[in-house]
């Protein structure tokens, strides 16, 4: 039901709106941004009558109808250098970017009063224990330096599949259009490959399996080391008695990275030690990080954000600072980075309840954590230049600004953390880190959808079926010509990025003469995929680049996945003929190259755009979703009427699958919506099952698209829906 009608001036313009309470305020600021273009992250809308700030549901319900709409970018720009300055000042925390949401002046007040308290507080609270606080960081300063040395750092470079990582950091970012990444993007994406690569190679150690038998053991305390394991740095063993055959299995807590690289075992001390020496290995400024309520992880200097950013390998989760507090439930006390070239209390990162923490910050007193600090730092720098001195205490200025300014922003206020992931479930209870199993969630940016490869592999199938009309070949004939095909994308797909090349190999069934007469129809498929087909001297056809190895890199996986269901319906055809070259056997006129919005989304692997890559390696997750949520498909070009779409389930958690749905359209840009297909009682029987559906209300041209998920299979036992793909199909012309 319409609420109210707005009107929002921009600019020289003034839009009217219908204002949804179904839909919520995100996709009233959709609704904005495809009237004006600016994106919901970069819009302040301002009530004209009182000059409101309007950011949720409640401020709109308060306000006269009378909006305008300000580009954030555009009005920072706007403002003069002196009152950027005179801001600064005010706050005492630094200039702050376009877009940060920060605390109100009543928020700040009472925060910064509670800090007050809490400061004086643990005045009379902290002991003056500067000793053993210096004790628990220095140790860790050799420790940082062995990442350093080259023997260690080329051990590790070696057990890295370069080239692997190398591809998957470049299509991450071909999936968001960027084909053409600078060096520093470039490098920000391969790091993030990096640690997703180690959370696989590098195994978790709850209780060793049995070095006898192979079976569970059961801890029996600690032993004492052996030279062999002192030599690199095992001063604590666990012993363990295997339940089957008794036999003790010892568990020794190695220090030095170079055996962790070949051990690739243990908990988060050697997961954060052994993965910041890999940071180093590949050149990345790293950080050590202590927690001293028992945890390690490592921060690296992000070019590409121009801050130092939070990773943790053992979760496999990034640039989630909150991690800890927020999702695991942590009561936080000391959080110290160490480098090679100092090391830095960034407690302040972690945490978004500084007054609670320095209740619980008892050791020593602040002046002296900072004190024994800097005393750390000049000693890690003494024959540091002074060019090099210089560039780091700039350095250290701008990190301090940026967590002044991070302790009091909201920026992160809709995100959800998880509880601890990594290690035996009973072990996280114990430990108060549980938290819940959700994966880290938030609400949805507006994401452009990079998929014409897909569309152009869907439409190239196209003349390869026609020529199999054509030549009167069997539906099983046509199936063993695929199968080659997909047997040559399987081989490419093992290849180096950079140098693929394979055979197309006939087989007993199709043989090299109609593997020749068949080629022209594979032309439009290879050029989908930038590829070309070469034939050498002794007639030999293979397939080899002909563009951007990324294009390729990115496009195989959808060629490989379509071909599989092309082979599975061609094998269903009974009398394969031209009457059979209809949808969905073809899939043509895809709809592509949109924006898209979602109710919320997983990250980073159950984004809003993964369900229209064309692959089922990736699916859209709505961590909210099971009892209603929604996603939109706003087009770039002209206006289409939606004749037929297609709904994947994912890979598992068939609880998770859509039952039951609406599908809208819109003419206005989202300001007003047209149902043109309802489900209801839908069932996916399997993992990866494409259902296609003709859509009931015809002759409605939209420009936007939105599926209203109304209930998953099993919503008593899920908060969460996925679906694996979505695929909109347009009338031809």
């Amino acid at each position: 039901m319409v609420a109210r009608t707005f009107l929002v001036r921009h600019d020289d313009s003034t839009f009217t709106v219908d204002y949804d309470t179904d839909d919520g305020f995100e996709v009233f600021q959709f609704q904005l941004f495809s009237l004006t273009s600016i994106p919901p992250d970069e819009q302040k809308i301002v009530g004209e009558d009182n000059d409101r700030i309007i950011s949720d549901d409640s401020d709109l319900a308060a306000v006269s109808e009378k909006l305008q709409l300000v580009s954030i970018t555009s009005e920072e720009a706007r403002k003069p250098e002196k009152q950027e300055e005179t801001t600064s000042s005010t706050t005492g925390a630094g200039n702050f970017d376009a877009g940060t949401s920060v605390m109100s002046d009543e928020e700040l007040a009472r925060m910064l009063q509670a800090e007050e308290e809490a400061l004086l507080l643990q005045q009379y609270v902290a002991g003056d224990n500067r000793a053993h606080f210096e004790e628990k960081v220095r140790p860790h300063i050799s420790k940082v330096l062995l990442y350093e040395d080259p023997v260690r750092q080329e051990a590790a470079r070696k057990t890295v599949p370069l080239d692997n990582l190398e591809e998957k950091a470049l299509v991450s970012l071909a999936k968001e259009g960027n084909f053409k990444p600078s060096k520093v993007e470039e490098d920000h994406a391969f790091l993030l490959q990096l640690l997703f690569w180690f959370k696989r190679s590098f195994s978790w150690v709850n209780a060793p399996p049995c070095d006898g038998c192979g079976n569970e053991t059961t801890a029996q305390g600690r032993g004492d080391a052996l030279p062999s394991e002192i030599q690199y740095g095992a001063t604590i063993v666990e012993l363990y008695r295997c339940n089957s055959c008794s036999r003790v299995t010892r568990f020794p807590r190695y220090n030095d990275p170079l055996k962790l690289v070949e051990t690739r075992t243990g908990r988060c001390g050697e997961w954060a030690n052994c993965f910041t020496l890999y940071c180093r290995a590949f050149g990345y400024e790293s950080r050590l990080v202590l927690d001293f309520t028992d945890h390690v992880w490592t921060e690296c200097y992000s070019e590409a954000l121009g801050r130092w950013m939070h990773l943790d390998p053992g979760e496999a989760i990034y640039d989630r600072p909150l991690l800890y507090e927020k999702g695991w439930g942590k009561k936080l006390n000391y959080v110290i980075a160490i480098a090679k070239d100092g090391v830095y209390d960034v407690t302040k990162r972690y945490t978004r309840k500084w007054n609670e923490v320095l209740s619980r910050r008892a050791i020593t007193t602040e002046s002296s954590v900072v004190s024994v600090l800097t005393s750390i730092t000049k000693e890690c720098r003494r024959n540091c230049t002074s060019q090099v001195l210089s560039i780091l205490e700039e350095r250290d200025n701008i990190e301090r600004e940026a967590l002044e300014r991070d302790l009091r922003s909201t920026d992160d206020a809709p995100i959800s953390l998880p509880g601890r992931q990594s290690g035996d479930k009973q072990w996280r209870i114990a430990r108060s880190e549980f938290g819940t199993d959700s994966l880290s969630s938030s609400s949805c940016t507006v994401r452009i959808c990079s998929d014409e490869h897909v569309t152009k592999i869907y439409n190239a199938f196209s003349s390869i079926l026609h020529k199999f009309v054509e030549d009167s070949l069997t539906a099983s004939k046509g199936v063993e010509v695929l199968k080659i095909l997909r047997a040559t994308v399987v081989d490419l797909k093992k290849l180096p990025y950079k140098k693929r090349r394979a055979s197309l190999k006939p087989n007993s069934v199709v043989g090299t003469s109609l593997v020749h007469q068949l080629l022209p129809s594979f032309k439009e498929l290879l050029n989908a995929l930038s590829l070309k087909s070469e034939r050498d001297s002794n007639g030999i056809l293979s397939v080899c680049l002909a563009g951007d190895p990324v294009q390729t890199a990115l496009a195989l996986p959808v060629a490989l996945h379509a071909l599989d269901e092309l082979i599975s319906d061609l094998s269903k055809c009974d009398n394969f003929s031209k009457g059979s070259l209809s949808f969905p056997l073809l899939r043509l006129n895809r709809i592509c190259s949109g924006a898209v919005l979602a109710s919320g989304e997983e990250l980073p692997f159950g984004i809003a755009t993964a369900a229209f890559d064309g692959t089922r390696m990736s699916k859209w997750e709505e961590p909210n979703g099971a009892k209603g949520c929604w996603i939109m498909y706003k087009l770039s070009a002209n206006m289409q009427e939606l004749v037929a779409y297609e709904l994947m389930s994912a890979n598992d958690a068939p609880e998770r699958d859509p039952m039951d749905w609406v599908v809208e359209g819109s003419n206005d840009g989202g300001l007003s919506w047209h149902v043109l297909d309802e489900r209801r009682s839908e069932m996916f029987d399997k993992r990866f099952r494409r259902k296609t559906y003709n859509v009931k209300s015809t002759g409605f041209l939209s420009n936007m698209f939105r599926f209203r998920f109304l209930a998953v299979r099993d919503v008593k036992s899920t908060s969460r829906l996925q679906v694996g793909s979505i695929d909109l199909y347009a009338k031809q012309n």
